[in-house]
């Protein structure tokens, strides 16, 4: 089970008070999960007492984690054998979620 400092706890509040929500995914449970909209990100409690992003963010498929790839029909999310298309729309949220979650999380160093 994952322990948060107060600290920790404080920045996830301030995090949900922007829209984001918290969110469990059993395959990373050493990790809070974050999302919004159709995005999420993992964050790590780091020594400080504050959080960091853990890899990149992602586009959820039915509230899983994708993995982004190339074919030669153009760019895909794919989740076990669902894909959506890597739009620019979508890439552009994922840009603007991780912009948002960047800057709370320095906020609150």
């Amino acid at each position: 089970m994952l322990e948060l400092s107060p600290k920790q706890i404080v920045i996830l509040e301030n995090i949900a008070a922007n829209g984001f929500a918290t969110i469990a995914f059993p395959l990373y449970a050493s990790a809070v999960g974050i999302k919004k909209g159709n995005c999420a990100a993992l964050l790590m409690p780091i020594p400080n007492g504050g959080l960091s992003l853990l890899g990149e963010p992602c586009w959820l498929i039915d509230d899983n984690f994708t993995v982004r790839i190339r074919k030669t029909t153009g760019e895909w999310f794919v989740w076990k054998k669902q894909e959506v298309e890597a739009t620019a729309e979508r890439i552009a949220q994922i840009v603007e979620f991780r912009r948002e979650l960047d800057s709370l999380l320095v906020t609150n160093l």
